[in-house]
């Protein structure tokens, strides 16, 4: 056997093939590194008594970013794992064998990842970028300085550092005699010497990638200030969480960064997305980071809080790693920037960010609140860096990379503050804290983390460690929480209510169910509807329906309906974690809320509400409550065979209920959607009309649904999201691929004569590009790129002048995008002219996602504007 291929996880295989030296990491979520070395693929090696790690030494990437809400393609660790642990850029290692890591994938994956690669390598890459970000220009002077201490003296691309193969629609050589193909999105054909394995790198539909751990189930006190332990380990150990913390305050729910596989530590500890009020980060490296897509999956859009340069850099690197602008986050979080070494109170929790020198932006975080003896405080020191290594960064020359004898002090003086707790990270190496830096630190009690290795004796005797789900109660509280709670929720669901049929309601008892266990059940004529108030339950609907199951958050009133008219459950209910709830008898709540303007609505609704739940985009933490504030202004429309769906002035989200659609781009049926599809996606992303036609194939009834709302609902937001990425792929990208040019299309007319007519000059000018790479190569194509190039300059400068002519009020940011547009096609323009190999279909796709998606997404937000003015 030439090739082996084995299953490491959902999702992710190793792909090795020893006579050709490729081990191959096909799939790359979060933690992959760490599911690698349980499965003893990655292990220690000694050679010429050198002690390193083996491992793989090229990556395949997922067609898309992101797969089910999580993100698909995190190579960072991977990649740090092959240039330092495997050695393989270390001059004279054993591990250096000559060749650099490989990324493989799409162009569009490719690129990105380059960029996401960059930015967690330096996080923000210049002073000009810092000054953007509200550093003063000393200061941003000063950052660079140390930015570039770490960097080895200079910032370096990413392709210094890798290899690349891109795959698109023909065979690629990716190394001597290894060939692989793309048979269909998302799955590979690897060949070798007359063998082949296929890869399939796409989840099915509800799946989500596992974590390389069980944390089991761990029931937690919401104290008045209380600290939970939800992470000691790094992004190397196999076992524990990175180091991480989460905050209760009065009630609230907060984490200290949200590293991989943050929904699985919060439903460990019985904490449901949606009671997370906010999350306060350290910085942008994966391990305290690349859990953010599970809070973009939130009812509500989360506090995002951190200083202005972290903020800045982690944003950066979210808008490479998913493709998206930066302004479409808003959407997602509420964006908190704190000041830097001042106490700044966050509902009543206050914190103080004080900064730590690191490769990327990054901040320690003190907090405390006030009791009856003054203040409590708890540190959290995440990425420090110890004493030796920070000394070593001294230097008199203010022109060289480093820090000033003043910085240092600073530095080392806000590292020794003390704290009632404060938690360190003792990593060790050129990037992270010591144990023996803080032997003398008067702090109550110090708690050592960030280590995938067993503590030393010595390092024993300094500070604590702290297993996950163990606690730190701040400040105890005597308040009771639950029932305060429960009270804020049933006010939401029924507001006309008075306040003594609302203590009516709150009367009944607290029952906590256990993980796994049935809260109700199919079949059951309910006495009772349940309020879950904490942790996070499923919902299964019966076999015979077909709908898409689902998860209920806190917030979410289970077997509602049921109690009130007394009809057998449809679907049943199960703990995924920890839940709590109040249990609310059916004869007050049937009393209380009969005749209510709210239970009337919910009465004229339930069909609906019940019909959305069971789709695909509406099924995840979503309250009843919330979905009937989506329906509002909702219609019912009735379509007969082969009729045209007509867009409305406002635009909606038209889900089919009965009977299928067609979505027809060029006169060509591109999709089909029955029951539970939906299409006018761009409505809500952009408040711009489809690419596609939509087209009723035989009697079709739809629920039309207005859009401002639903564009408000994160966890809504982003399904539409992935579907958009998903759709203009199917029907740009691949068509085009599939057609084997690089041609204008009818499509991508934003009806703006002028800017439609340079965007044809682009595309005209891409495709003497695309001729040259096909025949003779680079030297015509040298001319060509340059050729492209200014011309995109130019159409960007004449677009910019319009919109500032006619008053667009985003125009600022459609520059930023303008001017990203440009680096990219620098890049690939000094690659062309350099003469490296840049093969056509690699330009094609990089042409088409480059001004594509741009002119699909970005220039037709601005069409109402430039022609109402015109």
């Amino acid at each position: 056997m030439l090739i082996q291929k084995v299953v490491i996880s959902k999702g992710v295989y190793w792909v090795e093939i020893p006579e050709a030296n490729l081990r191959i990491l096909c799939g790359c979520p979060e933690d992959a590194v760490k599911h690698l070395i349980r499965r003893g693929f990655i292990h220690d090696v000694v050679e010429n008594e050198v002690t390193f790690e083996s491992g793989p030494n090229a990556i395949l990437l997922s067609d898309t970013a992101t797969q089910n809400g999580c993100f698909a393609n995190l190579t960072e660790f991977p990649v740090l794992q092959m240039l330092y642990r495997q050695g393989m850029i270390l001059p004279g290692h054993p591990g250096n064998y000559g060749s650099k890591p490989l990324l493989i994938g799409s162009e569009a994956q490719v690129r990105t990842q380059l960029e996401y690669i960059s930015r967690g390598n330096y996080g923000l890459k210049s002073e000009q970028e810092m000054i953007e970000a509200g550093a003063p220009p000393e200061q941003a002077r000063e950052r660079m300085r140390l930015k570039l201490k770490f960097a080895f003296g200079a910032i370096r691309s990413s392709r210094d550092l890798l290899d690349v193969c891109i795959v698109e629609d023909d065979t690629a050589n990716v190394r001597p005699g290894v060939f692989i193909d793309r048979i269909e999105p998302n799955v590979f054909m690897i060949a070798y010497g007359g063998e082949a394995v296929e890869v399939d790198l796409n989840l099915a539909p509800g799946e989500v990638y596992e974590p390389p751990y069980h944390l089991g189930h761990h029931p937690i006190s919401k104290e008045y200030f209380n600290v939970i332990h939800s992470g000691e380990g790094d992004g190397w150990d196999p076992d524990r969480p990175s180091m991480s913390s989460i905050i209760t305050h009065q009630g609230r729910i907060f984490l200290i960064d949200c590293g991989p596989n943050v929904g699985n530590t919060l439903r460990a500890l019985g904490i449901g997305v949606t009671e997370v009020e906010g999350v306060f980060l350290t910085h942008a490296h994966d391990d305290h980071f690349a859990g953010v897509t599970t809070l973009m999956r939130s009812d509500h859009p989360v506090k995002f809080m951190a200083t202005p340069l972290v903020r800045a850099s982690a944003m950066k690197k979210l808008s490479a790693l998913l493709g998206m602008s930066e302004p479409e986050f808003h959407h997602f979080f509420q964006l908190v920037d704190l000041p830097e070494e001042v106490w700044t109170s966050v509902m009543g929790l206050e914190v103080m960010p004080v900064p730590s020198p690191h490769p990327v932006e990054c901040a320690c975080l003190r907090f405390r609140a006030m009791d009856g003896d003054g203040y409590r405080t708890y540190a959290h020191m995440a990425d420090i860096v110890s004493h030796k290594v920070l000394q070593g960064m001294v230097t008199d020359d203010e022109n060289a990379p480093g820090l000033s004898r003043d910085a240092f002090d600073r530095v080392w003086e806000s590292y020794l503050v003390p704290a009632d707790v404060k938690k360190l990270d003792v990593g060790g190496g050129l990037i992270h804290g010591a144990a023996a830096d803080f032997r003398e630190d008067p702090s109550d009690k110090i708690v050592l983390a960030h280590r995938a290795t067993p503590l030393t004796t010595e390092e024993r005797r300094i500070g604590a460690g702290a297993p996950f789900g163990t606690s730190d109660a701040m400040i105890l509280g005597s308040q009771t929480y639950t029932y305060q709670k429960a009270a804020r929720l049933l006010r939401s669901y029924f507001p006309d209510i008075s306040r003594y049929d609302l203590q009516a309601l709150l009367n009944g008892p607290v029952q906590q169910f256990n993980p796994e266990a049935f809260l109700c059940r199919e079949g059951e004529v309910c006495d009772h509807a349940l309020l879950l108030l904490t942790g996070q339950a499923e919902r299964l609907e019966s076999e015979t329906s077909g709908a898409s199951h689902g998860l209920m958050a806190a917030g979410a009133i289970i077997a509602e309906n049921c109690c009130l008219h007394g009809k057998p459950l449809e679907q049943t209910y199960r703990a995924l974690s920890f839940v709590t709830a109040l249990r609310i008898p059916a004869v007050p709540l049937r009393h209380i809320t009969s005749g209510t303007q709210c239970m009337t609505a919910l009465h004229d609704k339930a069909g609906t509400i019940s019909f959305m739940r069971r789709t695909g985009l509406f099924n995840d933490n979503l309250s009843r409550h919330q979905l009937l504030e989506l329906l509002i202004g909702a219609e019912t429309v009735a379509l007969t065979d082969g009729r045209m769906v007509e867009w409305g002035a406002e635009g909606s989200l038209d889900l089919v209920v009965d009977g299928t659609v067609e979505l027809v781009l060029d006169g060509e049926v591109q999709e089909r959607a029955g029951p539970g599809g939906f299409f006018g996606e761009t409505f809500v992303l952009n408040g711009v009309t489809p690419l596609y036609e939509v087209r009723a194939a035989g009697p079709v009834e739809l629920l039309r649904l207005r859009t401002r709302r639903i564009g408000e609902t994160p966890v809504v937001r982003w399904k539409l999201l992935e579907c958009n990425q998903t759709r203009l792929h199917a029907m740009v990208i691949q068509k085009f691929t599939d057609d084997g040019n690089v041609a204008w299309s009818d499509a991508f007319r934003i009806h703006v004569p002028d800017l439609d007519q340079q965007h044809r000059g682009l595309f005209v000018k891409a495709g003497k590009v695309y001729e040259a790479l096909a025949g003779d190569g680079s030297p015509g194509a040298a001319e060509a790129i340059d050729d492209l190039l200014a011309a995109s300059r130019g159409h960007f400068a004449f677009e910019e002048a319009l919109l500032r002519k006619t008053g667009y009020e985003e125009v600022d940011g459609h520059a930023v995008l303008h001017r990203k547009l440009i680096a990219d096609m620098e890049d690939m323009a000094r690659r062309i002219c350099a003469r490296e190999k840049v093969n056509p279909q690699e330009f094609r796709s990089f042409f088409l996602s480059w001004l594509a998606f741009h002119i699909l997404g970005e220039d037709r937000k601005f069409v109402p504007v430039v022609t109402t003015s015109r």
